[in-house]
């Protein structure tokens, strides 16, 4: 049976601890060097709706690395739902490749695609998830020996995908998630419920980030208006400003606290030169790993037996 990865909830914690340990090992040695090549002869269809540096090069470099290959798409080639309804591209897309991942802006399109394909769909990112950020963000912290289960988390800015896809994960790790957001910006009500239902960790909700911070194993932040919210920039960073990932924020966490930001980074907004390029970064570690604990998915899901 094919294997989709829209939500982390998707997987149990046991598929997420195998889908690391493969991680660590592909990592620990490239696939062309081990005479490993676990999905030679594969490929992975990949659609783009909204730009990207890191989701397109990790997976195109991720399954080079593999032994397959990818296919770059843009929705000018297909045109969902106008020229073409989503529901027959996943079927036609499943006669050609293994696997499908989508970079897009409504959720319900990656289950759509995922519905009516055969194939394993990825979800890339949309507008209310980022599972393989976060996958590979706690995939980061494991390696840097902090344990998601007892682990505190700050996050400090806007209730986004990233931030969605981190309140998902206390479903299946036990840390704790303190989200500190301005009024009007909180994460999606929806996916809070089903955490407060189903979390194995625990979620704070706060308006104060210092309330965030004190104590904490890892700050984390994110760009304060993502794609599509661009016109709001500048509204939001007048809103967004005591939030600011900065050496005061550091200091209120524990001493050897851990540094994130999924990237881009608008530098001198959400987080300050002197704090992303300091000693408690690991935002380039972090960028990296998004393709070692995607390689360890890929090989997970487009190598099972259908």
């Amino acid at each position: 049976m094919k294997k989709d990865f829209i939500r982390i909830p998707d997987l149990t914690r046991d598929e997420i601890d195998g889908i690391f340990n493969t991680a660590f090992e592909l990592k620990r040695g490239s696939p062309s060097e081990t005479g490993q090549a676990p999905l030679k002869g594969k490929t992975l269809i990949m659609i783009f709706h909204k730009p990207s540096l890191r989701t397109r090069v990790s997976f195109e470099v991720g399954m080079a690395r593999l032994g397959g290959r990818a296919v770059h798409l843009r929705d000018e080639e297909i045109g969902v739902d106008s020229r073409e309804k989503l529901e027959d591209v996943g079927k036609v897309l499943s006669r050609y490749g293994d696997g499908i991942m989508i970079r897009t802006f409504r959720n319900e399109w990656v289950e759509r695609l995922a519905s009516a394909s055969s194939i394993p769909v990825v979800n890339g990112l949309t507008d209310i998830h980022h599972p393989c950020q976060v996958l590979a963000d706690i995939f980061t912290l494991k390696e840097k020996n902090l344990d998601p289960d007892k682990m505190i988390v700050a996050y400090l800015g806007d209730g986004n995908n990233v931030c969605n896809s981190w309140i998902d994960a206390t479903q299946r790790f036990g840390f704790e998630l303190r989200v500190a957001h301005p009024q009007g910006y909180s994460p999606d009500p929806d996916v809070l419920a089903e955490a407060g239902k189903k979390g194995k960790g625990k979620v704070l909700l706060t308006q104060d980030p210092r309330e965030a911070a004190k104590g904490a194993d890892v700050i984390y932040t994110d760009v304060w208006a993502s794609m599509g919210k661009e016109s709001e920039r500048e509204a939001r960073a007048r809103q967004f400003k005591p939030y600011q990932v900065n050496r005061t924020a550091v200091s209120l966490a524990k001493k050897n606290c851990l540094v994130m930001h999924c990237l881009p980074a608008h530098r001198g907004d959400e987080i300050t030169d002197d704090v992303i390029d300091g000693p408690n970064s690991i935002v380039f570690d972090e960028a990296e790993n998004r393709m070692h604990l995607q390689n360890g998915l890929l090989a997970t899901l487009l190598g099972r037996k259908k």
